[in-house]
């Protein structure tokens, strides 16, 4: 690779780009690098995958719209009374008088029920503004989430494993990402065979002639999720153990491992 790709590659462009932060000038500067470098192309495309592995372990079913409940609380009509006047003749001025006092008191009555209704109204926008804030911040904070699982995957001293299961478990296949140097470890669920209700799948690191436990898999949990990091392991195993997992692993139920040598 010539020190001109490698530049270009070190300067944060391609990732900009990924993300559609790149301004019309720099769009243009790395589609030809693209267009013209198969070196390129092919960490773009890696990229692109690994964007993807992120999204899709990320993804959630959407809630439903606070917004709409807001704009559907403001938008609720009040009902509106017509009054009628009845009108009398110009000598009963006592009876005048009466109606003049009830109808006084009928609107005191009924702008005091508006009040006390908008007022209500009032605060159900506050508290659903409350939680649009609160829904935000935790957006804000998966998304953090979900940048820094991107930048992992994609730092030259990530390394990819994938662990596919032997005859006991054809199906299971999981992916292990593990930086040495951030000292991180990540797993990405792909497809586990499902087991009778007591039992589980679990993880282990093989560490000097010994097997630590990192975790059991679940499919009903599959998203690129952090596992423990242990130094200096050998391999990754996966075993069937007992519904809530085990503080031994019994390798003579191992549905698949991998050397990390």
């Amino acid at each position: 690779m010539n020190a001109k790709i490698n530049t270009f590659l070190n300067s944060g462009l391609l990732e900009k780009y990924l993300l559609g932060e790149t301004t019309s000038e720099e769009t243009e500067v790395v589609e030809a690098f693209i267009s013209k470098y198969p070196e390129v192309q092919n960490t773009y495309n890696t990229m692109q995958y690994n964007l993807e592995v992120v999204a899709k372990s990320n993804a959630v079913e959407a809630p439903k719209s606070v917004l709409d409940k807001v704009l559907d609380e403001i938008n609720d009509t009040t009902p509106v009374i017509t009054l009628k006047t009845k009108y009398k003749t110009w000598y009963k001025y006592s009876i005048a008088a009466s109606i003049a006092a009830l109808f006084f008191a009928g609107t005191s009555y009924l702008f005091y029920n508006q009040n006390k209704k908008l007022s209500e109204e009032n605060q159900v926008v506050v508290d659903e503004i409350f939680d649009l804030r609160s829904d935000i911040e935790m957006n804000n904070k998966k998304l953090d989430d979900i940048m820094y699982q991107f930048k992992q995957l994609n730092d030259p001293e990530t390394y990819k494993y994938i662990i596919q299961g032997n005859s006991r478990a054809k199906n299971l296949k999981t992916v292990a990402y593990i930086n040495p140097k951030e000292k991180t470890s990540m797993i990405d669920v792909v497809s586990l065979p499902q087991l009778p209700e007591e039992q589980c799948y679990q993880i282990w690191a093989e560490l000097q002639g010994k097997m630590v436990s990192l975790g059991i898999l679940s499919e009903t949990d599959r998203q690129l999720r952090a596992i423990p990091y242990t130094e200096n392991a050998l391999g990754l195993n996966i075993t069937i153990e007992p519904k809530g997992g085990n503080t031994v692993a019994s390798l003579e139920n191992s549905v698949a491992e991998i050397d990390l040598k």
